[in-house]
């Protein structure tokens, strides 16, 4: 699963948008999955779910979160939705938010062989909330996806496909 082919599939990249609560931030963060029929409804329910029962797990690094919930459920195929905000969403835990990068996956290899290597090579990028959030249009999203692209995360990888 390629990370920029994916955002381009789905057109899942929404940027500036506005939630009041962490609630709303990930509805917004899974519509883009929904719209493209990669993910239901039912993986949002999920998200919030699994959210209420564990905590925000998927708090990867200040200012980011990568919200998913067990592999496959309400999701139809392997995809990866990104927003931004124009304020943070505060969490339970008291941290905030600003990019929610979605993961919806199929089967669990998925997170932790293809997925993971890419996320953390975007979110590595120096400044990269920062430099997300200030993005203007998919495309300058998509510019930082393919600079992530020569980090040593991804030795190995065939991100061409």
């Amino acid at each position: 699963m390629n990370l920029k082919k994916s955002f381009i599939e789905n057109n899942s990249i929404r940027l500036g948008l506005s939630a009041d609560t962490w609630e709303k931030a990930v509805e917004l963060a899974v519509q883009p999955l929904i719209d493209s029929g990669a993910a239901t409804r039912r993986y949002y329910d999920a998200i919030i779910a699994s959210t209420e029962k564990y905590g925000p797990y998927y708090i990867l690094m200040p200012g980011m979160a990568m919200p998913h919930a067990e592999a496959g459920d309400g999701v139809n195929r392997d995809s990866f939705a990104l927003i931004t905000l124009k304020e943070p969403v505060t969490f339970s835990d008291g941290k905030e938010v600003s990019v929610l990068l979605t993961l919806a996956a199929t089967t669990p290899a998925i997170h932790t062989s293809v997925a993971i290597p890419q996320i953390i090579a975007l979110f590595e990028l120096e400044n990269s909330i920062g430099r997300l959030v200030a993005c203007q249009t998919p495309e300058e999203v998509l510019e930082m996806v393919e600079e992530s692209k020569s980090s040593p995360y991804l030795e190995g990888f065939d991100l061409e496909d």
